[in-house]
């Protein structure tokens, strides 16, 4: 039910507690600065992405996805401990449906496959009391 659930909607997050491994907020050896300038530097790098704001007092990057499907998306940066900083996301595929068949949750995967490869990824959903 819960997969069926993800597909019929044009919405998915992260979360510390996700029902689904993959969507959990992934953690990495960094510092919040570091983490937001490595992202932003990715972003920039990726094909039909465009960075829209950036707001590193808050420590979100907004993005526009215009590849394929167009959407929104969100990237919060949060500063767990000192070298441990937490990535979550929150994508809204444009569509005229009400649902986009599990883009948003495929593009938070290829999203975090990327980020994996340019920081040091040490878990997920590491403070959810889940192990």
């Amino acid at each position: 039910m819960q997969k069926l659930k993800g597909i019929l909607t044009n919405h998915s997050e992260t979360r510390e507690n996700h029902t689904e491994e993959s969507l959990r907020s992934r953690y990495y050896k960094t510092t919040n600065k570091n983490a937001m300038k490595a992202l932003q530097e990715l972003f920039n790098k990726m094909e039909g992405v465009t960075v829209k704001s950036v707001s590193e007092e808050h420590g979100e990057i907004a993005l526009q996805v215009n590849k394929g499907r167009k959407a929104f998306v969100i990237v919060t940066v949060i500063s767990v401990r000192p070298f441990e900083t937490a990535v979550d996301f929150s994508v809204t595929t444009e569509t005229k449906l009400p649902f986009d068949f599990g883009y948003s949750r495929q593009l938070i995967k290829q999203m975090y496959e990327r980020i994996d490869k340019s920081m040091i990824y040490i878990g997920s959903g590491l403070n959810s009391g889940k192990k």
